[in-house]
C-alpha cells in the first residue's frame, strides 16, 4: 500500500499483493460459471448437479416451520453448539448405523454442506506440499475446497469397478501420502461405484502404509437398481473421515451436511468449523430434524428415487439413439450424474462453445474434474440427468448428437 498525499488522505492498494497465496491459488469453478448461461430459459442444461426443483418436499418444510416456530421458536432462533443439534445428529446415527456406519452422537458434526466439510477436512489436514489422491477423474468442489491449502494430487485412473486401486500402492511407495479421496457410490463425475473387493483391497492399503480415507457419499441414498455396498467406514473406522449430506434428499438449499470420524478427529474439525461460522444454521436443524423424525425424509427419497431413476433410462435410451460411432458413457447405479468418452481429437471445451451458441445445450466439459494442468478429461463430459424433466432430456440428447454429428460425426 502507498499514500498518495499527506494532505488528500487518501490511499491506493496493490489489491493482488495484498492476497494471501492461499487467495491467489482459488479459482471460480467452472459450474458456477455455466449458470448464467444455463438460467437462461431457451437453454437445456445438463451442467449443473441440481435436483429437480419440481419434487422438493415445499409443504413438508412449510409445515416443519410452523410447528418448530410455534413450539420452539426461541429455541431454534438461539446460537447452538458447533457440534450440531443432537436430535438431528440422533436420526442420522440410527439411520448411518443401518449401513455398518459406526456413528453416535459423539463422532457426528453438522456442516453447513458437504462443501463445508470438504474444506473442514483441508484446513484440518493438508499442509502445502502434502500429497494426496484422488480418482482421475474427481469430484472439482474437493480441488476447488483443497488448492488452496497447497496440495501435490496423484491420480488413480477409474474403470466401470470405481477406483483402479491396485495401481494406488505404486504411488504410496512413492510418496508419503496424506489422504486417499474416493466417492464410492455413484461417483462424482464419472456414475462408477466401486466395487466390494477393491473397497477391501482399498483399506488393506491405506492400514498398510498408514494414509487416511475420505469417503464423500452424497449420492448413496439415491440407488436405482442393484444391492447397497458396506460403506468403507464401517470396514476401516479408525482411519476413515465419511462426508454426506442432505443435499442430495431433502434439498440442496438447507445447507446441511456432516461429518463422521474418530471423535479426537471430530474435536479438531469442531475447532476449525468454530472459526469459520461457530456452528451451521440452529433453525434449519430443527426443521430437518422434524421433517427425518417424522419419516417423510425417507417417504420425499423413494419418490425422487423413482423420478431419477425414469430420468436416467431416459438419458441412456436418448444417448443410444442420438449420439454418434465412437462415443461412450458410463452406466450409473444411481446418483445424478454418469460420463460420456469422445473420440481423443474431440475437445469438449470448444464443443460447449458451440453447442450453447447453436443448440442451446449444456455440460460440463471433462478438464473439469482434473486438478490443473491435467488436460487428460479433454475428449470427456459429464452430464446429470435429475434436473429435466423426460422430454426435455430426449430434446437435449437429440441437440447434443446433433452438435456432435456436425462436429466430428
Amino acid at each position: 500500500m502507498s499514500k498518495n498525499s499527506a494532505l488528500d488522505g487518501q490511499w491506493t492498494t496493490d489489491w493482488d499483493q495484498a492476497y494471501s497465496h492461499r487467495a491467489q491459488r482459488m479459482t471460480s469453478s467452472i459450474i458456477r460459471e455455466l449458470l448464467k448461461y444455463t438460467q437462461q430459459p431457451d437453454v437445456i442444461s445438463f451442467a449443473g448437479g441440481m435436483p429437480a426443483p419440481e419434487a422438493f418436499p415445499i409443504r413438508e418444510v412449510r409445515e416443519a416451520c410452523n410447528y418448530i416456530l410455534k413450539e420452539m421458536g426461541p429455541k431454534a432462533l438461539q446460537y447452538s453448539p458447533t457440534e450440531g443439534y443432537p436430535p438431528l445428529k440422533e436420526y442420522l446415527a440410527e439411520s448411518m448405523q443401518k449401513y455398518g456406519i459406526p456413528a453416535v452422537l459423539g463422532n457426528i458434526l453438522m456442516t453447513s454442506g458437504s462443501q463445508q466439510a470438504l474444506d473442514l477436512v483441508g484446513k484440518v489436514f493438508i499442509n502445502e506440499g502434502d500429497a494426496v489422491v484422488t480418482g482421475r477423474p474427481t469430484y472439482l468442489g474437493a480441488l476447488q475446497a483443497w488448492n488452496m491449502y497447497g496440495p501435490r494430487y496423484f491420480t488413480v485412473p477409474l474403470d466401470d469397478e470405481g477406483m483402479q486401486v491396485d495401481k494406488l500402492e505404486d504411488i504410496l511407495k512413492r510418496e508419503k501420502v496424506k489422504l486417499i479421496y474416493v466417492l464410492p457410490n455413484f461417483h462424482n463425475p464419472a456414475g462408477v461405484t466401486l466395487s466390494l473387493e477393491r473397497r477391501h483391497q482399498l483399506i488393506e492399503i491405506a492400514a498398510k502404509y498408514g494414509v487416511f480415507i475420505v469417503e464423500d457419499d452424497p449420492y448413496g441414498e439415491l440407488r436405482y437398481e442393484g444391492e447397497d455396498i458396506i460403506p468403507i467406514i464401517a470396514l476401516h473406522k479408525e482411519n476413515t473421515i465419511y462426508l454426506s449430506t442432505f443435499s442430495k434428499t431433502l434439498a440442496p438449499g438447507i445447507r446441511l451436511g456432516w461429518i463422521v470420524a474418530p471423535e479426537r478427529v471430530i474435536l479438531k474439525f469442531v475447532q476449525a468449523k468454530q472459526g469459520a461460522d461457530l456452528h451451521s444454521g440452529t433453525f434449519v436443524q430443527y426443521v430437518a430434524a422434524d421433517i427425518c423424525n417424522r419419516g417423510l425424509l425417507k417417504r420425499h427419497v423413494k419418490y425422487i428415487r423413482q423420478m431419477y431413476h425414469e430420468r436416467r433410462d431416459m438419458m441412456l435410451a436418448a444417448m443410444e439413439k442420438y449420439f454418434p460411432p465412437g462415443v461412450t458413457w458410463t452406466r450409473p447405479q444411481g446418483g445424478l450424474f454418469l460420463w460420456v468418452i469422445l473420440p481423443k481429437h474431440v475437445d469438449t471445451e470448444k464443443l460447449l462453445q458451440i453447442a450453447l451458441k447453436e443448440e442451446k445445450v449444456a455440460f460440463v466439459p471433462g478438464t473439469a474434474f482434473y486438478p490443473a494442468g491435467d488436460r487428460s478429461g479433454l475428449h470427456c463430459m459429464r452430464l446429470n440427468f435429475s434436473n429435466a424433466p423426460l422430454e426435455m432430456i430426449e430434446e437435449g440428447i437429440k441437440r447434443l448428437g446433433k452438435v456432435m454429428m456436425r462436429e466430428f460425426g
